[in-house]
This record gives C-alpha cells, structure tokens and sequence, in this order.
C-alpha cells in the first residue's frame, strides 16, 4: 500500500510543525550567538518532560520499531527483555551514575574519562564512539528507515536514506541539542500515536473485528510461545531463538551489562541528562522515560507477534512492522508513518549530534585546534555532523542490509565492546586506585575476548559471552592496577562529596517501577 494525498497532507503538515518548533526554540537571542554550551548542551536548560522524552525518542528509531518487530515476529515478547530492563535500569543510572557525571560538568562520556584517567584513553574511547555511532548505528537507522520509506512511497531505498537525512538535518544541524530535545516531545506523541494505531488494529484484525482484547486473547491461543518471557525447552522454537535470548541469563547475566553500557556511557542519550536544569530534573526526565519504556512492548514488538498469524509467510522478519502498517486506512497510514519517519529522525540528529560533540571537543579541540573559538566549535560541529551522515548513506547497504535481523546485528556488534567499557566506568566510579593502564586493558581485553568466543565459542550466546567477558575485563584490570601499585589515584572519584539522595517523589516512581515490571515477569514467565 503507498501513501496517498491524504497521508503525504498528514505528513507534510507534521513536518512543518516540527521544523518550525525546532527553529522557535533555537533562534539566536540577539546580541547572543549560540557557543558550545547552547549548541551541544542546550545551555543546560531542559526541564523533566523534554528529557524523558527525548531520552525515548533518541532510543526508538528504525531499529527498535522495524527491527524489534522483527525479532518479535521470530522471537516473540521475550525481546522485550531489552525494553523492560531498561526501565529498572534508568531508574539505576539516574540514582548512582549520573550525581557523578553532572557533579563533573563533562561535556562528553571520553572527557569524563580523561578527567577521571588520562588523555590516552580520552581520545581511544572518543574514537570508539565515533566509529560505533557512525558505522553501526546511523549506518542501521538510515538502512531500516530506508527500507520502510520505499515500501510506502515505492522510491529506491538510497532516495530514502536521502530523504531521511536531509529531512533530520534541517533542524538538528542548526538548531543543536536544543532543537534535537525540544521536537523530540512532538516526536514521541507521534510515535505512540503511530504504534497504537497499528497494533489496535492488528489485533482488531485478527480477532476479525471484535475488538483488542478478543483479538489479544485469539493471539495468546494461536501463538502462545511468543509470550514467552524466558525462553526455556519447552518452546517449539527453542533451538532457533535460545542464541539470541538465552534463557534466565537474560535476567541475571549480558543483558545488564548491554543496558548499563547503553544507558549510562551512551553519549547520545546520557547528554541529555547532562544538559538538565538540575540533577533533580535530570532524575524525574529519566523516571518518566522509565515508565514509557515499560510501554514501548505494545507498539514495537506486540505488531510483530501479530505478524505471525496475519502474515505468516515474510521472506524476511525485519517487513513485519511495515507489513502490519497496511492494515491502517488512508489518513491513519499517514500518521502511522509520520510515526515512523519521526523516530528515524529524532535518532538521527541524536546520533549526528553526539558525533558531532564527541568530534568537536574530545578530537578537534583536544588535539587539533586547542584555541578554537566558541563560533569555530559550532561550525565544526555542523560541518562532522554532515560528514556522519555522508558516510552513513554510503556504507549503510553494504554493512547492514546482509543481517537477517537488524537489531540482533547491532546488538551482537555492540556486544564486542560493551563489557570494557561498563568495567571502565565502574572502576572509575567505585574504585580509587582503578589506573589509566587498566581501563585501556579492559577496552582492548574486550575486543580481543569477545572476538575469540565467537570464532573458537560459537555456540556461547551472545548475551552470555557479554557477561563473561565483562567477568574476564574485570580480572584483567584488577590484575593490572595490583602490578602497577594498587595505589589511590591522584584523580579518583571521592564518593563522600556528592549526594546519591534522591526526592521521595523518585523514589515512588522507582518502587513502581520494580512491581510493574515484577507482574509482567510473574504473568509470562
């Protein structure tokens, strides 16, 4: 089904509102032109709600919806493990990690690393980053926005990448952090829109027009194995899926560290705590983020289980979501795709906007151009934002479109990297006489391990070797801070000086949030 005049006038109205929102909230005040700290950091002014937002609307992007869809459609709601531990995991990362961060006034994840280590590790982490954000995330957003945006305006997927891009950049590029978090509010109202619309009437479909909740029951008879929350032996589907989703290691093993990693030192989702008013602000955007994420199953995996009785036969699990959106009538199509353009571009100018950042204070003015000016900095970061991008559209085809399940890919190749980086963070939280020379051990272990358990481990899931790897990184880099002395660093973290308490208000959230998420894993265990 393509769009018709009805859904493009849907869209192209949202895309107006959108692109004047983001240029209001980030023109110049006259006199006042924009620096570093308006441009990367939105001059620290965003308030709760923009930053719980923004926060789910940098997370959900082609990945989440059309790869996660996917994985639904072969895995079932046990992929929701990913969603639901990330609420009780923001809830964590807001409490313990960020009073240190925000206590800092970094800019960047690497600066907080060359602040707490030295520069050495400073720039091998921001060149880390930067190769990670560009090569595997934009690269995957940009390829499964494509794939979708072809279906439904039947144009060839690089016109598609273009479209995208171009359509992110109008504001991100200009506008910074600000315009990035500001729109995102738009954008997560769109999405949820969007995800209900499709999974209502997927649901109504398959219960033949009787409504969601006969329509939910129909689905538990038909496919019960995909409610599933821990895969065990008994699925039909156990020997397909247990690579992906291991069992109760899900719950206890890899996938905390993966969310520790991607919550906690993701530049371009923790910047947005960074650029908080206050840290009390900082940790209510976050507990409000908690909570969307325990909604996030119904409009992102639920339409791919739906797939499976309303679309048996998909040559690929990744047209499951795009699939199901053919179910909505002209209008509510476009605003489903609306929805989904939204998420693409809310993550793409998160993306280009953390490169940008990473690039422009751990790279350029670290180690290139140290007097640079606040104007010089903007340009820089305008002009590597725009580069990502090219660079993005170029490799996008040929690095993911060969993955038969998009977001198992970028999980898998995350997972290489993800146990240095949680070790190096963590030994530098919590303990003072973690050194330089360790946490360059545990980066380089990490690689160097996780790349040997898959060619000499294969049958070790992926998630798995996560945690054991981290267990190895952690071994190593104690190793290595004993032989070099175990002696307190001059630049250690001095827990008595800052303040983990937290407003009663926080703290309810977080008790919700722990029972929700104790009656989801009870019912479907």
């Amino acid at each position: 089904m393509h769009l018709n005049a009805l859904d493009l006038t849907v869209f192209g109205l949202y895309a107006v509102i959108l692109i004047f929102v983001a240029y209001w909230v980030s023109r110049e005040k006259k006199g006042h032109e924009k620096d570093a700290s308006d441009y990367f950091l939105a001059s620290k002014s965003l308030p709760w709600w923009a930053i719980g937002a923004s926060l789910i609307a940098a997370n959900i992007s082609a990945e989440q919806i059309i790869g996660m869809s996917g994985s639904g459609y072969v895995i079932g709601m046990g992929i929701a493990a990913y969603e639901l531990m990330a609420a009780i995991t923001l809830i964590i990362i807001a409490k313990y990690f960020l009073p240190i961060f925000l206590a800092r006034g970094i800019y960047t994840m690497p600066q907080f690393l060359e602040n707490r280590y030295d520069g050495r590790v400073r720039t091998i982490m921001a060149i880390f980053w930067l190769a990670l954000y560009t090569f595997v995330n934009l690269t995957s957003v940009l390829y499964l926005g494509s794939l979708a945006i072809s279906q439904f305006l039947g144009v060839d997927m690089l016109y598609g990448m273009v479209f995208l891009v171009l359509f992110s950049m109008v504001y991100s590029i200009y506008g910074g952090l600000k315009a990035v978090a500001m729109t995102d509010i738009i954008q997560v109202i769109m999405l949820v829109l969007g995800g209900l619309f499709v999974s209502y009437l997927a649901l109504n479909q398959i219960s033949g027009g009787n409504g969601v909740i006969e329509g939910f029951s129909t689905l538990l008879e038909k496919a019960p194995e995909k409610f599933d929350m821990i895969i065990s032996s008994d699925n039909p589907n156990y020997d397909k899926i247990y690579m992906d989703l291991p069992g109760i290691s899900v719950l206890i093993g890899g996938l905390w560290i993966m969310n520790i990693s991607y919550w906690g030192f993701n530049q371009y989702i923790i910047q947005r705590a960074l650029a908080a008013k206050s840290i009390q602000e900082a940790q209510k955007g976050m507990a409000f983020a908690a909570y969307i994420k325990l909604f996030v199953p119904i409009i992102v995996v639920l339409p791919g289980i739906c797939a499976v009785v309303l679309a048996p036969e998909l040559s690929k699990p990744d047209q499951a979501y795009p699939e199901m959106m053919k179910l909505l009538p002209h209008g509510l199509l476009g605003i489903a795709f609306a929805a989904l353009v939204a998420a693409i571009a809310s993550s793409l100018s998160s993306m280009s906007n953390s490169i940008s950042t990473i690039f422009t204070m751990d790279i350029y003015k670290k180690l290139i151009n140290k007097e640079a000016s606040e104007h010089k900095l903007v340009f820089v970061g305008r002009l590597t934002a725009f580069a990502a991008m090219l660079i993005a559209i170029v490799l996008a085809k040929p690095l993911v479109g060969q993955s038969e399940q998009a977001f198992q890919f970028i999980q898998e190749f995350t997972g290489f990297f993800t146990p240095g980086i949680v070790v190096i963070f963590l030994f530098g939280f919590f303990w003072k006489k973690a050194n330089a020379n360790s946490a360059l051990v545990a980066a380089i272990a990490s690689v160097v391990l996780s790349w040997s358990f898959k060619v000499f481990l294969p049958e070790v899931p992926f998630m798995d070797r996560v945690g054991l790897v981290f267990i190895l990184c952690c071994v190593l880099a104690a190793l290595v801070t004993y032989l070099g002395g175990a002696k307190e660093q001059s630049n250690a973290i001095h827990l008595d000086d800052i303040s983990f308490k937290t407003t009663s208000g926080f703290n309810i959230a977080s008790v919700g949030v722990v029972l929700i998420l104790a009656a989801i894993y009870a019912t479907w265990w």
